[in-house]
């Protein structure tokens, strides 16, 4: 299954491989970058959207390592809160039964 796995992830890489390649070809021609803070003139358009690509893998990176941590500090608070209530059912159960009068 590993190797499978390792298979598709080797043909998407050479898939996007040949897809910026043939980007590169394609649009030979440099253009303006706008970042809002600075501007580059005479960047290729693969480097272009390389770079946003890039960007974008990063936001989305931070974004599921700031979900993940949320998730792993919920998961503690959670183990601490289950932790008590075992304790609280565990003195519950020693205690001598009283009848209803």
């Amino acid at each position: 299954m590993a190797t499978l796995r390792r298979a598709i992830y080797f043909l998407v890489l050479v898939f996007l491989v040949l897809v910026a390649v043939v980007l590169a070809y394609s649009n030979p021609e440099p253009v303006s970058v706008d970042i809002g803070i600075a501007r580059f003139d005479g960047v290729s358009m693969s480097v272009a959207l390389a770079g946003a690509f890039a960007a974008g893998w990063l936001f989305g990176l931070i974004c599921a390592g700031a979900a993940l941590l949320k998730m792993i500090r919920d998961r503690h608070r959670l183990r601490r809160e289950l932790k008590f209530a075992e304790a609280e059912l565990r003195s519950l159960r020693g205690l001598p039964l009283q009848d209803a009068d």
